[in-house]
């Protein structure tokens, strides 16, 4: 787990996953024994059979200078044909329970991505392989199955109903230790613009989570489930400013991993701004929540609908609009076909639309008879809901098929290219046009959550 730390390493500041505590938990109200005696233990009793530990097998490139890729370099040095090959590492982390049934369990995207085995510990000892069902790097959401009797689910919160100053517990697996929980209380909610993940509405919290605790469970003091624990941020530790998915948003990104294997994103087709107060005063709006539109794409749901650029959309079926983040957040959470009601303010009035969720513009394939080792990638132009539109130009693998070249030399679903061998890409045709200028060798500069890589093709 020590490569996550530093993949997800900011500027600044470290986004990490794993770092020791050194924050002071808050006091949490308790419960009381027969006796008089302050516990939880009734309440832990009741909700931490349905946590488990998480042990991923997985393979790690071997060190190697990148040179050794050429086959031309290795000929010219007399060099072994054959490459360093990949090494296992084991990595550790925490998942929950959420269908005794059917055996679903939670975890973070991250503590699987690129496992080729998946153990799951329950809190009676028994082990069990897992199976990926799907996962959503967007979100940092993965959901297992198991094969498993006697199970135990952990229920289902409303994270939409959290306040600033709620008490809750985290309960992962730190270290690899085993069981453990800790306890603070909720310290902000709807943080985004971390660049943690690419849809962002973060409960904080500052309830202690360190090494293993990914993909475990942020609880409430009923005892049920309101966000899986994902992130710390700190200088080099932690000082008590932890971050969990809320369980509404995963509970969505499960319904489409169960449905699909992966989470289907639709667009709107509108480009859309924070509504702050001096905005709102300008538009003579008697309210500073909301995204403003700046722009409707032509031929897109939004034009159809009826929008227009300058309304503020204030609700998404029915539920307030906090933000522009919280628009595009939702909006990227609604299958591909459904139709949703946007409530908008314009010219001083409320107005309803009927909007239906349509696939992402401009897809391609690439030229596979060029590029034999993108076979299997299809690729699109950034949509204007994207969370990285604005602030890069780049073109977003939409899909990749699992059994083929593109996947077996690295490439993934949500990856942006923004440059091939140095040439910067900005859409679907200067990415055709910039391959079929490259010679033999194709470095593929991508952006990958919060990571900047290359991915060479020979």
């Amino acid at each position: 787990m020590n490569e996550l730390i530093h993949s997800r390493r900011g500027s600044g500041t470290i986004l990490a996953l794993l770092l020791w505590s050194s924050a002071a938990p808050a006091a949490l109200p308790v419960l009381q024994t027969d006796t008089g005696r302050p516990t939880l233990a009734p309440l832990l009793k009741t909700i931490t059979p349905a946590v488990v530990n998480i042990a991923v097998v997985s393979e790690v490139p071997a060190a190697q200078n990148p040179l050794f890729q050429d086959p031309f370099f290795r000929r010219f040095f007399d060099l072994p044909e054959n490459v360093p090959q990949a090494r296992p590492q084991q990595s550790a982390g925490s998942g929950v329970i959420i269908d005794a049934a059917q055996g679903y369990v939670l975890t973070n995207h991250h503590v699987v991505d690129n496992a080729n085995e998946v153990i799951v510990t329950l809190k009676d000892r028994r082990r069990f392989e897992a199976n990926v069902i799907g996962s959503d790097p967007g979100t940092d959401i993965a959901l297992l199955q198991i094969d498993a009797d006697n199970l135990q689910a952990m229920p289902l919160g409303n994270s939409d109903e959290l306040e600033v100053g709620d008490f809750v517990l985290a309960i992962g697996n730190p270290f690899g230790l085993g069981q453990t929980v800790t306890s603070g209380i909720v310290s902000a909610l709807g943080r985004s613009g971390l660049q943690i993940e690419g849809y962002e509405d973060f409960i904080q919290t500052d309830a202690p989570i360190n090494p293993g605790n990914s993909g475990g469970a942020l609880v409430n003091l009923d005892g049920e489930l309101i966000g899986i624990n994902t992130a710390i941020l700190g200088p080099g530790g932690n000082i008590g400013i932890g971050f969990a998915v809320p369980v509404n948003m995963a509970s969505a990104v499960m319904t489409q991993l169960r449905q699909y294997g992966e989470v289907r994103r639709g667009r709107l087709g509108i480009v859309i701004q924070d509504l702050t107060p001096d905005l709102a005063e300008a538009l003579n709006i008697d309210t500073s929540r909301g995204a403003v539109v700046t722009k409707v794409e032509p031929n897109s749901a939004a034009e159809q609908a009826g929008l227009k650029a300058g309304d503020v959309v204030v609700s998404l079926e029915g539920i307030e609009v906090r933000s522009s983040t919280d628009l595009r957040n939702r909006v990227g959470l609604i299958p591909i076909g459904e139709l949703i009601e946007v409530t908008v303010i314009r010219e001083g009035e409320r107005k309803n639309f009927r909007a239906r969720i349509e696939k992402p513009m401009a897809v391609s394939h690439t030229a596979d008879d060029a590029v034999p080792n993108l076979r299997g990638a299809v690729f699109t132009n950034l949509p204007a809901d994207h969370p990285l539109y604005g602030s890069v130009s780049g073109v977003v693998i939409s899909d990749v098929d699992q059994d083929s070249p593109a996947w077996r030399h690295g490439l993934r679903q949500g990856d942006v290219v923004v440059a091939v061998n140095r040439r910067p890409v900005g859409s679907v045709e200067e990415l055709r046009q910039a391959l079929d200028a490259a010679r033999r060798a194709i470095a593929l500069n991508i952006i990958r959550g919060n990571v900047r890589l290359f991915i060479v093709l020979q």
